[in-house]
């Protein structure tokens, strides 16, 4: 075991450790767009249309990535003072992406109907190519659960869509908090009656991972493409000071090697058809 003593369960983050929102959430604007300005029931005005037939793929993708710093910014502050209004990650992701298109002068685009829809892309992210196979063979030796900010309705949608067979759905909004709340780890490890350090969290974030840390749970890094905010001098020092205690890096196979470092026998000639696929070059 590669961990200080070995983990009965195993809780993951899910956007961006499990799935890749980036993705998922740039297409499904660029192709919201071209939908709209292709329809010839829409009187888009001629401001709205001029500014969606110039936008790039590059330019959803930022804006796809402002949605998600709002997502953030908002859970980080409902964290940070549990006086304020209980608020869901759907209702969040409703409000935010109406103010967002108002600042992008994108308004009118959609139709409030669709920007409701539009909205709920987040229940039907894709995931990584690993997430799926690894989290089906963890689950032969450790309990395994969802440990998110979003909220049960989107994870269950979310998690049957990527066919991630988690044996536990785990939502912040069972706690009443969100990460990085002591509140959310603590309540996550009491709900499975064990104590913080017979849990990893597992995260592609480092101040997740710190945050769970600092609450007695053990901690797996798992890279992923352009999911982490810190610097790459802050990801080199936590490195080097040693407290994640278990590290995947982007050249690996994801939660399949993870698997494999936790004592997981995988069928090479799966491992062989998985990779192929993942890189079939």
């Amino acid at each position: 075991m590669v961990l200080p003593r070995a983990p009965k369960a195993l809780f993951f983050d899910v956007f961006g450790t499990c799935v890749d929102w980036r993705t998922t959430v740039t297409d499904a604007l660029e192709l919201g767009s071209h939908r709209a300005l292709d329809s010839a029931e829409k009187s888009l005005s001629s401001a709205v249309r001029l500014k969606a037939s110039n936008m790039t793929v590059e330019d959803w993708g930022n804006l796809a990535q402002e949605w998600r710093n709002t997502y953030k910014r908002f859970t980080k502050t409902l964290a940070a003072d549990p006086s304020l209004h209980w608020k869901t990650i759907d209702d969040h992701h409703l409000d935010s992406i109406r103010e967002l298109l108002a600042e992008w002068k994108l308004e009118g685009l959609w139709a409030d109907e669709e920007v409701r829809a539009l909205s709920l892309i987040w229940h039907r992210l894709n995931p990584w190519l690993d997430s799926s196979p690894g989290i089906t063979e963890l689950n032969r030796l450790f309990q395994t659960a969802t440990l998110s900010n979003g909220n049960f309705s989107l994870l269950n949608d979310l998690t049957a869509h990527a066919q991630m067979k988690f044996t536990h759905i785990f939502s912040a909004e069972l706690f009443g908090a969100y990460k990085p709340s002591p509140t959310v780890y603590l309540g996550a490890a009491s709900a499975l009656h064990l104590q913080p350090s017979d849990c990893a969290m597992v995260a592609a974030h480092l101040n997740d991972l710190k945050a769970a840390k600092s609450h007695g749970m053990q901690v797996i890094y798992v890279e992923r493409p352009r999911e982490e905010d810190w610097s790459k001098e802050e990801v080199e020092q936590a490195r080097r000071d040693g407290w994640v205690d278990l590290w995947i890096t982007n050249e690996e196979d994801g939660f399949l090697t993870m698997a494999q470092k936790l004592g997981v026998k995988l069928d090479e000639e799966m491992l062989k058809g998985f990779r192929a696929h993942s890189d079939p070059n």
